[in-house]
């Protein structure tokens, strides 16, 4: 009880230098929530991550006939006759073609309707000269197209490459042909469609053209000629298909590596 102040003051232990013990980290409670975990694929694994599985789809079956279709022909021989409408025209030529019959597009019902009201007035009045004609347009539809041809009218006809029966339009290059009409073979009797205001076309044909487009107009005639008329003789002769699928070739190969070898 008499004790100082000073003396009954526990000693200090005095600070040393140097690094500072280790305190051990205790683990927490979620640590393992968050541990790696490498996924498996084996059988009964993990879930596989997304692929392209149109392989395994179950196609509708027109979606399927076009496609067994198109390997038909790639790998039976086909006859000349219904090889000619793989020959189409390139892209550049195409383009430039659909430029031109898209300024010649059928009028709309509006428009002829009021062009015959003119032309209506013009004959009451008795001033026929300045009655409205008949604008320069596509023509369309097998029979009348067929008709022009045989007349020689047409100018220049378009047929499409994918016509489905091909019975349709297998004999029109070979009037063409007879007749001297040029003609040409684009893709896509869809496209052909829009120009005239259907969904599809098997041909279209043109009969005259504007003096502001007769250059381009006799540019795409030479090209078709080039194409077509001239090469008459190889088209009739020259057959499609005959292609070998992969595996196909892949097998032909394999032998005739054996074979060689072996020599």
């Amino acid at each position: 009880k008499n004790m100082p102040k000073e003396a009954a003051r526990k000693p200090v232990a005095k600070k040393t230098a140097g690094k500072k013990p280790v305190q051990q980290k205790k683990e927490s409670e979620f640590a393992n929530l968050i541990a790696k975990r490498p996924r498996s694929f084996h059988v009964g694994g993990d879930v596989h991550p997304p692929r392209d599985v149109s392989r395994y789809v179950k196609w509708p079956k027109y979606i399927r006939l076009q496609r067994q279709k198109k390997v038909m022909y790639q790998r039976m021989k086909t006859p000349a006759m219904i090889n000619q409408f793989t020959q189409t025209l390139d892209k550049h030529v195409a383009t430039e073609m659909f430029k031109l019959l898209h300024k010649y597009r059928p009028e709309d019902k509006k428009a002829k309707k009021e062009r015959l009201l003119k032309l209506a007035e013009a004959k009451k009045e008795g001033k026929q000269e300045e009655a409205p004609k008949k604008p320069m347009t596509l023509k369309c539809g097998l029979n009348h197209i067929t008709t022009l041809v045989e007349q020689k009218k047409a100018k220049l006809v378009v047929i499409a490459h994918d016509v489905d029966p091909i019975e349709l339009v297998i004999w029109l290059p070979t009037l063409c042909r007879k007749m001297d009409v040029p003609y040409c073979i684009v893709k896509g009797k869809a496209r052909l469609g829009t120009l005239v205001g259907l969904k599809t076309a098997t041909c279209l044909a043109l009969t005259d053209v504007k003096p502001e487009d007769k250059k381009t107009f006799s540019d795409l005639v030479a090209v078709c000629r080039t194409n077509y008329i001239d090469r008459a003789e190889a088209i009739v002769r020259q057959q499609g298909g005959g292609k070998l699928g992969v595996k196909s070739a892949k097998k032909i190969e394999k032998r005739q590596k054996a074979l060689a070898k072996d020599e």
